[in-house]
């Protein structure tokens, strides 16, 4: 069958099923969606009050489970019962379960322990490695999704209004905070830091630097030097765009190729519609 991503492993094999590990939000449906056009095999893991009702709705019975956060144990025997040759993590958990409000089971806690240092990274890295543990391969979590991605160059189809020196201003900082594990993303104005990303999100971020001066503000989002894609992919949506325009920020940069617009057609005509620029960036 013709390639249906470029982010698959060189073996991959079409007819073993891909368990879709689904958090929040639009990414996992867009998975879910890409998998069935191209007439793959696909199950769903999903999470109480996390999984969008719409996505666990397309799944019947016998190619779903629904855990709670923190249960281990239960995905794994999921797996093994799909017979799956692949996973696929794809959406948000809300970042407070991880540490508060998790129900670990007995594989969970002993997974905890283990950990010298408890952040996403670590918790979400160890998971990877149980999941491989039993045979299933987690995929790169673009995988599918290539449409989707930031692509180089002005993608709202008119000239970037950021001036070059402030661009590359703004991609050293996104670049040095990724490196310092602080966060992906920050907002520059005219060579001066307005705000960096941390645990609070994008979101936050950006409506804390809408309280600060920002025609000529520049939102950008990069990756990690050691970017782990098969569950930390930055992801750019309505959401973020919506939350932009509300804090006055009209341009944004994102890293080509690595940066996830979630329904990028509907992004880029709604950044058009609203005046917004949006630049990919190598």
């Amino acid at each position: 069958m013709p390639t249906v991503s470029a982010f698959l492993p060189a073996d991959y094999n079409p007819r073993q099923p891909v368990a879709l590990i689904a958090g929040q939000g639009a990414y996992p449906l867009l998975v879910a969606q890409a998998l069935r056009r191209a007439g793959l095999p696909v199950r769903l893991i999903g999470f109480e009050e996390e999984t969008h009702p719409e996505l666990v709705a397309l799944f019947p019975d016998p190619e779903r489970r629904i855990l709670l956060v923190g249960q281990l144990g239960r995905m794994l025997k999921a797996l093994r019962d799909f017979g799956a040759g692949y996973a696929l993590m794809a959406g948000q958990i809300t970042p407070r379960r991880l540490f508060k409000g998790l129900h670990p089971d007995l594989k969970t806690t002993r997974l905890l322990l283990g950990l010298k240092r408890r952040n996403a990274e670590t918790i979400f890295g160890a998971i990877a490695t149980e999941i491989e543990a039993i045979g299933v391969t987690l995929l790169d979590a673009r995988a599918f999704l290539d449409e989707h991605l930031a692509t180089g160059g002005c993608m709202t189809g008119r000239s970037f209004p950021i001036e070059q020196d402030y661009l590359d201003h703004g991609i050293h900082i996104a670049r040095e905070c990724a490196r310092l594990d602080i966060g992906q993303g920050c907002v520059v104005r005219k060579g001066t830091v307005l705000a960096v990303e941390a645990f609070e999100g994008t979101d936050a971020m950006l409506r804390r630097a809408g309280t600060l001066k920002t025609d000529g503000a520049l939102f950008v989002k990069t990756v990690k030097a050691r970017q782990d894609f098969r569950f930390d992919v930055p992801c750019f949506g309505l959401r973020t765009l919506e939350t932009m325009r509300e804090a006055g920020l009209a341009a944004a940069a994102l890293e080509a190729d690595r940066v996830l617009m979630l329904d990028k057609p509907a992004v880029l005509a709604q950044a058009r519609t609203w005046g917004i620029s949006l630049f990919g960036f190598a």
